[in-house]
């Protein structure tokens, strides 16, 4: 007899997941899918990216999300002038000490959002990426941890907007998802209007989880089941993207952990026991789209992806 592994979620995480979604359907309208990516990249220890024009509620998003979370949260809005060091901090000479004081900068948050990240120089969005990636931040000879856990929210304006800067291909793979938020539906956007936005104040949000039941739910995340089959699933879905004539690349290694880590965590935040196939397609699309390269630019990388998915059998 086959036995499965034990809940992910302890009821009391369990309650409190779904009173958190409850609570930012409550703020963000019409967009529950994309919440439940959003809070599904934070279990999995990802970062997201949210691609939009301003206005659909980008930053709304971030502070509801932090407020919900109970997550101590920054602000960063990146402009061309912006310096790596305003970023991560940087050492000051302290005379009463003689010696030199590190001022933390903004990164050293639990919950990051980097406003329009594609405004700032290479370098700076470097710098961030870099932080992101290593979790830490080297200055001065020393190595300081970021806070854990750690999340990055970063927004993009669309690349036909002026003085943006896209990012590099190898620097858009350390964001886990990619989101857009668009438009609200006719019902979402009456509501705001009726109400004039004010229904909810994010600053009124109260906190539903905290810092510490995070990381036990992330703990938990990585002991999610994935069977076999599941993982002869994901693989062929990536060879489906390596294969498919209109992309250059296709899904790396690296994609494919990814992949994985992020299925658990939906399947988690659904409350199951393990990875079903529908968990993988749920987040392909948020986690693909970004790390594909296109061979011609006027193809569609959500046609593509919904091909692959509706073309891949479920082995």
């Amino acid at each position: 007899m086959t036995t499965l592994p034990p809940p992910p979620a302890h009821a009391s995480h369990a309650a409190a997941l779904q009173a958190a979604l409850t609570q930012l359907e409550g703020v963000i309208l019409g967009k529950g899918p994309q919440l439940r990516l959003a809070l599904s990249c934070l279990l999995a220890r990802g970062h997201l990216l949210i691609e939009d024009q301003p206005g659909v509620g980008k930053t709304t998003l971030a502070q509801a999300l932090a407020r919900t979370c109970g997550l101590h949260f920054r602000r960063v809005q990146f402009t061309a002038d912006l310096l790596p060091a305003d970023l991560t901090g940087v050492s000051v000479w302290d005379a009463p000490s003689a010696s030199f004081r590190f001022l933390e900068g903004p990164v050293f948050s639990e919950l990051l959002l980097a406003d329009e990240i594609n405004r700032a120089t290479p370098r700076t969005q470097g710098a961030l990426l870099e932080a992101m990636e290593e979790r830490q931040v080297s200055e001065g000879g020393v190595t300081r941890p970021l806070p854990s856990p750690f999340f990055v929210i970063a927004t993009q304006n669309p690349a036909a907007f002026v003085g943006t800067s896209p990012l590099p291909e190898a620097q858009l793979d350390r964001f886990l998802m990619t989101v857009t938020l668009g438009y609200p539906d006719p019902r979402a956007e009456r509501q705001l209007l009726e109400t004039g936005g004010r229904s909810i104040s994010v600053r009124d949000l109260p906190a539903v989880l905290s810092a510490p039941a995070l990381l036990a739910m992330q703990a938990e995340v990585d002991r999610v089941h994935a069977a076999a089959p599941l993982l002869d699933y994901v693989q062929v879905l990536a060879r489906a993207t390596r294969e498919h004539p209109a992309l250059s690349a296709g899904l790396s290694p690296r994609g494919l952990l990814a992949l994985l880590s992020a299925a658990r965590a939906w399947a988690y935040l659904a409350g199951r026991v393990m990875v079903l196939p529908e968990d993988v397609q749920a987040v392909f699309p948020a986690l693909a789209a970004h790390r594909l390269t296109l061979r011609d630019p006027s193809v569609s990388v959500a046609g593509i992806l919904r091909g692959v998915l509706a073309d891949t059998p479920i082995p």
